[in-house]
């Protein structure tokens, strides 16, 4: 079940550990996509934090709001064109193959029906698109609390996701992990935060993140031939089919074989018969002129 849009905003705007966990996914999410310049990136879920370094750099940005969580204006701000829009949760009003970066925040852990919108995302990635995944890690503490959002839905390893990203036709690409400082109001944690996050990213320990991260790749198999076509598969021996010589072939006009010498005489004419009849021994072998 999806969290209301007022708690998500409220959360993440609102709150010093909010705003805390938006910078560290952020720095996340910029260290896996660089550049995305001329890209259209797309955001599923509440991902309307994270997708706020795209604006003035990706081509197109769009944030996709499902209806059973509710939409806001985002981004905010007066003068600001809005790029929010409520969507269904399995079914977008995308073009196919339309979207170049795609990030999946409060989406995949909370939807009821995950196929379906694994799906989807298939469907309007390019073929050469990446989507990223941010979901509760089940062994960390974010997901122990139901303080945050991250403690809402289902919690995943990194074989679960991955392995659920492979059924879809998803190849895995990289992994990184967020939120390492503790789901804490306190001011002593809010402080070490981004000294944390740091430690995290460097020695990654990542059985105490709160956030897993995962980029896939979208898979295009070949296009299959039209229906009922033949395939020709060689034999063994079609293989070696040229490297042998050529066959020999009977002379035009003879087939019959001569086993032995003497059999040559009854073809021939009589007087060529007696000049070659003297040559051959009497052991029925021929001498030579």
């Amino acid at each position: 079940m999806h969290l209301d849009v007022v708690d998500l905003r409220a959360f993440y705007y609102r709150t010093p550990l909010g705003r805390s966990a938006q910078r560290a996914l952020q720095e996340s999410l910029r260290a896996l996509w660089p550049d995305t310049h001329g890209m259209a990136v797309a955001g599923f879920g509440f991902a309307a934090p994270l997708l706020r370094p795209f604006l003035g750099e990706a081509g197109r940005v769009l944030a996709l709001m499902p209806g059973q969580q509710g939409v806001m204006p985002w981004p905010p701000g007066a003068g600001a064109a809005n790029v929010s829009v409520l969507v269904e949760e399995t079914l977008w009003p995308l073009s196919s193959s339309s979207v170049d970066r795609l990030i999946v925040a409060h989406g995949l852990e909370t939807c009821e029906r995950p196929d379906a919108l694994l799906s989807e995302i298939w469907r309007v990635l390019v073929p050469s698109g990446r989507v990223v995944f941010i979901v509760p890690n089940r062994s960390g503490l974010w997901a122990r609390r139901d303080a945050t959002p991250f403690g809402f839905g289902r919690p995943y390893s990194f074989g679960q996701l991955e392995g659920l990203l492979r059924k879809h036709r998803f190849l895995p690409e990289r992994q990184a992990a967020a939120l390492y400082s503790p789901p804490s109001h306190r001011k002593f944690w809010l402080k070490s935060s981004h000294l944390m996050e740091r430690l995290g990213r460097r020695f990654e320990p990542r059985i105490i993140a709160g956030a897993l991260v995962v980029e896939a790749s979208k898979q295009v198999y070949a296009r299959p031939g039209p229906p009922g076509a033949r395939v020709v598969v060689p034999g063994p021996l079609d293989v070696l089919e040229g490297l042998a010589g050529p066959r020999p072939e009977p002379a035009a006009g003879g087939n019959r074989r001569i086993r032995h010498p003497a059999a040559a005489l009854r073809v021939l004419p009589h007087r060529k018969r007696s000049a070659i009849s003297e040559r051959i021994s009497p052991g029925g072998g021929a001498t030579l002129a």
